[in-house]
């Protein structure tokens, strides 16, 4: 029994991301993090070396080049490698080193990812990670996350980009009523000509979710607490059409797809 779903496995090395931050700040910490991802089923670890959590500030171009190109270059011999940046300089230097995914939540680097011939995906966000949880709002949250995507397809082809992916960026600019209304309607979401990404991994409205569903304070859950509903917004967005599964918790989310699949 197997599920055609991939599972992105999420590495964060940074002293700053929202659920694991500090824990993989060396190289050798990351690569055997990265490594285990691999063996509980990632069909790509996502590398990142800027938080790119609400609220977070941005850091230099040799700070994250410090952070991602050796992990990089360290996991690309055990599986595929996708490196999270909106930086060109870093882009170009991750995928030297092996990386063959760009993953831009700027959606601003389909030249970029022409250039190096490899995956672009195209997330959405409104705002910076300054900024972009200070009141976020839209006419039409579904529609214009859908047009902003399909404008980002027809971009990345244009330029060449071999392979364009596209993500609503659920928490990127979003209200918990945003998010689940992406939710509601992934199926339309996954109608824009390319396959779709989708990360709620242990985000905030997950755990506000987790909050209302056992009448705790949210404060009390923590991002490490929030797999059960983690594992039911991937179940739910591989059975509405996507293609790509973020995830933090990988052997589970894996066992979530295969059931699904069944």
């Amino acid at each position: 029994m197997e599920s055609s779903a991939m599972v992105m496995g999420i590495l964060n090395v940074t002293p700053d991301s929202f659920s694991d931050g500090e824990r993989f700040l060396s190289p050798e910490a990351a690569v055997d993090r990265g490594r285990q991802l691999f063996e509980e089923g990632a069909a790509v670890v996502d590398v990142g070396g800027e938080s790119t959590r609400p609220g977070a500030e941005p850091v230099s171009v040799d700070e994250e080049l410090a952070r991602v190109v050796d992990v990089v270059a360290g996991l690309a011999p055990h599986g595929r490698v996708s490196i999270d940046t909106t930086k060109p300089e870093v882009a170009r230097a991750a995928v030297a080193a092996g990386a063959d995914i760009l993953n831009d939540v700027s959606a601003s680097l389909h030249e970029v990812a022409a250039e190096l011939n490899v995956t672009w995906i195209a997330v959405h966000r409104q705002g910076t990670p300054a900024t972009m949880q200070v009141a976020p709002q839209y006419a039409d949250v579904v529609a214009d996350v859908a047009g902003f995507l399909a404008e980002a397809v027809e971009r990345g082809r244009a330029a060449g980009v071999p392979e364009v992916w596209v993500d609503p960026g659920i928490g990127f600019g979003k209200t918990t009523d945003h998010n689940l209304k992406l939710l509601a309607n992934l199926r339309q979401l996954a109608t824009q000509g390319a396959p779709l990404v989708l990360g709620a991994s242990r985000k905030r409205f997950i755990g506000e979710l987790h909050a209302i569903s056992d009448g705790s304070d949210l404060a009390e859950v923590s991002t490490g607490d929030r797999l059960e509903g983690s594992l039911a917004a991937a179940a739910w967005a591989y059975a509405q059409g996507a293609t790509v599964v973020r995830a933090h918790d990988v052997a589970a989310t894996v066992c979530a797809m295969k059931v699904v699949a069944a």
